[in-house]
């Protein structure tokens, strides 16, 4: 592991020396991560992407990317989108990027099960913001607002993320 990874603990995501609280998936850790069962996928992923929403936050680095109005994530395990960025109309089943809810006003977008989607083994796994301290997510990492905000101005692309199976 290096100084620059991000790398989850039983106290919380470490880098570069500090610690952050986190919330993870309801389903806990698991090597077997599957579609729809809340858990956090162990293993060695890369940040790939950050989206945020210019209409309620400045772009917090340069590669950054807007969440526009119609900006969904597929995850129908049936369709040729599966887990990947789509844009409305999408019959299939998605979750919406701008939500009304404060959420996912900045997602940094992890490589689980991508480019190249495998049916059925999960999609979109982000580092957003939490709802509270230790309230589960659906299988993302969550961090407070403000120590999102720090990360995502400091990592780059590419930045691994390291989730060990030991919860």
């Amino acid at each position: 592991m290096r100084f620059d990874d991000l790398i989850l603990t039983p106290t919380g995501l470490r880098y570069r020396g500090r610690r952050y609280p986190c919330s993870i998936g309801r389903g806990g850790i698991s090597e077997r991560k599957r579609e729809g069962d809340g858990a956090t996928p162990a293993g060695e992923h890369r940040v790939v992407r950050t989206l945020y929403r210019p209409d309620r936050i400045p772009a917090p680095a340069p590669w950054a990317e807007p969440i526009l109005p119609g900006d969904l994530w597929s995850d129908a395990s049936d369709d040729a989108a599966y887990n990947s960025h789509v844009r409305a109309p999408y019959p299939h089943s998605h979750e919406a990027l701008r939500r009304a809810d404060p959420l996912y006003d900045l997602i940094m977008v992890m490589d689980w099960n991508w480019p190249d989607a495998i049916p059925e083994k999960g999609s979109c796994i982000f580092i957003h913001q939490w709802r509270r301290p230790g309230f589960p997510t659906e299988g993302c990492l969550a961090l407070r607002r403000a120590d999102l905000f720090r990360l995502a101005g400091e990592i780059e692309p590419g930045t691994r993320v390291i989730v060990p199976s030991f919860r």
